[in-house]
């Protein structure tokens, strides 16, 4: 888990001359880790990518692939191209898929770590066993899909900090669990179910925490994200 910086700022924006004016506060040679999800890729495309790459930013493409295991491979092997540092597929789409993604990643000159998508942070325990008519706990779908995901070779699993315990518990001290649904105290819940703050995150044992509106629709988001990365840290 070296060289893992362990907030990473949703850049959450609808374009990226958005995403710019907000990057453009922080200091030239801050080492920022960002997260790009599917409203920014899909408006701006690979170029916007390869521009943060070349700031020197750590790239989180969140883009939640799912599909049969061999469109997910080839996509995987597209997305490798690009330099991303961190890329996400849905562990629901099982152990093939995910290993074919994996092998993607080998065969890439330097591929992205892969973080599979357990249970989305906006679902609550009713609303997931109603939607996907599982009798079983959220907590317990969770870690199965954590297992999945060790069992083909991935980094980690993204999740709600409330899991992250019980996901190291299950799997290897290696293995990553990277948590949205992050929360300054205070700070409206929006459309987030499962909410932390990173201090507590930390605290359940997340390895990384994804910050989005509490950050970048702050007053001062370089105040602010420096308080998140002392919070995590002093966790």
């Amino acid at each position: 888990m070296s060289g893992l910086n362990p907030v990473f700022i949703a850049l959450d924006f609808p374009e990226a001359k958005v995403a710019w004016r907000f990057l453009d506060q922080f200091p030239a040679d801050q080492q920022l880790a960002v997260k790009v999800g599917m409203e920014l890729f899909y408006r701006e495309g690979p170029a916007f990518v390869a521009a943060l790459k070349d700031r020197g930013y750590t790239v989180f493409l969140d883009l939640k692939l799912y599909d049969i295991p061999n469109t997910v491979g080839q996509a995987t092997k597209n997305v490798a191209r690009l330099g991303v540092d961190y890329l996400t597929l849905h562990a629901a789409g099982g152990v093939r898929m995910m290993t074919a993604a994996k092998e993607a990643t080998l065969a890439a000159a330097h591929g992205p770590k892969l973080l599979a998508i357990t249970q989305l942070t906006s679902f609550t325990e009713a609303e997931l066993q109603a939607t996907q008519q599982i009798a079983v706990s959220l907590n317990d779908s969770v870690i199965h899909l954590a297992q999945l995901a060790q069992q083909a070779g991935l980094a980690g699993v993204i999740s709600s900090a409330y899991e992250s315990q019980a996901i190291h518990e299950a799997t290897s001290d290696e293995f990553l669990s990277i948590t949205p649904g992050i929360r300054l105290l205070g700070d409206a819940q929006g459309d987030q179910s499962r909410v932390m703050t990173p201090t507590q995150a930390q605290q359940r044992g997340a390895n990384g925490i994804v910050v989005g509106r509490s950050i970048t629709q702050a007053a001062d988001p370089v105040a602010t994200y420096k308080q998140v990365v002392t919070a995590f840290h002093k966790g």
